[in-house]
C-alpha cells in the first residue's frame, strides 16, 4: 500500500501544475500524464518544483557523460532497493549506450571497463560510507575532471534521495507510466 499515492485528479491546481513546468511538457502537466512518481510528488507543488529543479540538471545538464550516469544511477538503484529506479533506467540506460548485460552487471557492481568497475565501486563507497576517498577520487580523476566529479556525487545523492523518497512513498511502476517515461 502506498504511504502517499498520486495526488487525485481533482486535487490538481494552477500551482500545482506550474511546479512542473521545465520537466514536463504541457500535456503532461496533470494527473494521467505525470505518472504515479510524478503525480505523488504533487502533494508539496514547492517542494516538487525545487527538486525537479535539481532532478533535471542531473539527467539532462550534468557534466557526467549519459553512459557514467546511468551506471550510477542504475548501481543506487539496486543497493536502494528502488524498483521503480531500477525499471525506468533501463531505456534510458539503453539510450546512453548500455546493453541488457551490462545494465545488469551494473547492478551487480560489475562491469567488463575498469574505470567502469572504479565507478560503481565509488558508488558503493558512497554508499556505505557518505564519503570518497583521496584514493577513489584520485582514481575516477583519471577520466573525470573535477566538475564531473562533483555531478557523479550529486547524481548518487540524488538518485539515493529519490529512491528513499520512491521507496517511502510507495510507488511502483504504475500501469499508467512505461518505464523511461519519467525521467
Amino acid at each position: 500500500m502506498a504511504l502517499l499515492p498520486p495526488l487525485p485528479a481533482e486535487e490538481w491546481d494552477d500551482k500545482t501544475r506550474a511546479a512542473f513546468i521545465g520537466m514536463l511538457a504541457r500535456d503532461r502537466q496533470n494527473p494521467e500524464g505525470a505518472g504515479t512518481a510524478l503525480s505523488a510528488l504533487a502533494h508539496h507543488p514547492d517542494l516538487t518544483k525545487a527538486f525537479l529543479g535539481f532532478s533535471v540538471y542531473l539527467l539532462y545538464r550534468s557534466t557526467l557523460p549519459p553512459r557514467l550516469r546511468e551506471l550510477a544511477i542504475l548501481r543506487v538503484a539496486h543497493r536502494r532497493e528502488c524498483e521503480y529506479e531500477s525499471q525506468h533506467h533501463v531505456p534510458i540506460a539503453q539510450e546512453a549506450g548500455l546493453t541488457l548485460d551490462e545494465i545488469e552487471a551494473a547492478r551487480r557492481g560489475e562491469a567488463a571497463d575498469e574505470f567502469e568497475r572504479t565507478l560503481l565501486t565509488a558508488v558503493d563507497e558512497l554508499e556505505d560510507k557518505n564519503r570518497l576517498s583521496e584514493q577513489t577520487w584520485n582514481a575516477l580523476g583519471e577520466r573525470l575532471d573535477k566538475r564531473q566529479r562533483m555531478d557523479f556525487i550529486f547524481t548518487v545523492g540524488g538518485y539515493g534521495l529519490m529512491a528513499m523518497a520512491f521507496n517511502t512513498f510507495g510507488i511502483g511502476l504504475g500501469h499508467d507510466s512505461e518505464p523511461g517515461q519519467e525521467r
